[in-house]
């Protein structure tokens, strides 16, 4: 979404705090820092975005609507395919390669409309050569504040369930279950106060997403608390944390059915 971002993402990701990046592929961030990104041992993915227009040409709609007319079945379907298509021959021509990986911004892969398109279209373009996909269905939330646990399970109902039976019946691969859902409030202070409670609920294959950035300037309370979780992920308490619970960071490498533990970036709002 901007280069704050990508050095967040970047410095993270040479240390080994992130397993996947998920990118925005019409974003002018993206294809100045692509070949950046290929050089890293990460997944690399499509954020596939119907919310965030970033200046580009677009099926773009505020998350409510999206949201309100795919289940009313109302958007334009080949437009939609057609957004896909061109989300995804964006990473191809600036990677050079296909992605490891597609989920969607928002959640809006999981989505009425949205996720059949996806489907198809990964069933068209790769075959058997397929990327991995994202679950969205919530992991254990034991010890997360009531809103946090609310939050999840409503992303979950929002087609997590629907899209990961879609997702096993065409064969594809997924992560197990989505950690990390949380309302982007407190600071630093707050963000490692959570994420110990995530490490506790992780399972083999469990996926916990974050959304870091480098300090920049921002009129939104987002933009400070991307800064809070770089802080958080970068810290040398991350890294023993993890030892101390016997996880690792992994990526989803072709056969495998579950990674140990994966953090991936989800640019989002």
């Amino acid at each position: 979404m901007n280069t704050a971002i990508d050095e967040g993402i970047l410095a993270l990701a040479r240390k080994r705090r992130l397993s996947a990046v998920g990118c925005m592929t019409h974003a002018p961030a993206f294809q100045q820092d692509a070949r950046r990104l290929a050089q890293l041992d990460v997944d690399a993915g499509v954020h596939l975005n119907f919310t965030e227009a970033l200046g580009q040409p677009g099926l773009y709609l505020p998350l409510s609507q999206l949201i309100a007319r795919s289940y009313a079945r109302t958007l334009d379907v080949p437009r939609l395919a057609r957004q896909i298509e061109r989300q995804l021959d964006a990473f191809e021509a600036a990677m050079g390669r296909r992605p490891d990986f597609i989920d969607g911004h928002q959640h809006v892969h999981q989505l009425p409309q949205i996720r059949d398109a996806l489907l198809q279209t990964i069933a068209r373009r790769y075959g058997a050569d397929a990327p991995w996909v994202r679950c969205s269905a919530p992991g254990r939330q034991a010890g997360l504040p009531a809103a946090l646990r609310w939050k999840a399970r409503v992303i979950g109902a929002l087609g997590a369930y629907r899209f990961g039976r879609a997702a096993a019946a065409a064969g594809l691969r997924t992560n197990r279950r989505l950690l990390g859902v949380y309302d982007f409030q407190g600071g630093s202070a707050a963000y490692a106060a959570l994420v110990p409670l995530w490490l506790e609920n992780m399972r083999d294959g469990d996926l916990l997403m974050c959304h870091p950035a480098m300090p920049y300037p921002g009129d939104t309370d987002m933009a400070a608390q991307r800064g809070a979780e770089f802080q958080v992920l970068n810290d040398a308490g991350f890294a023993e944390a993890l030892l101390r619970k016997g996880l690792r960071v992994a990526r989803m490498l072709p056969g495998d059915d579950q990674a140990s533990m994966t953090l991936r970036v989800k640019a989002s709002r």
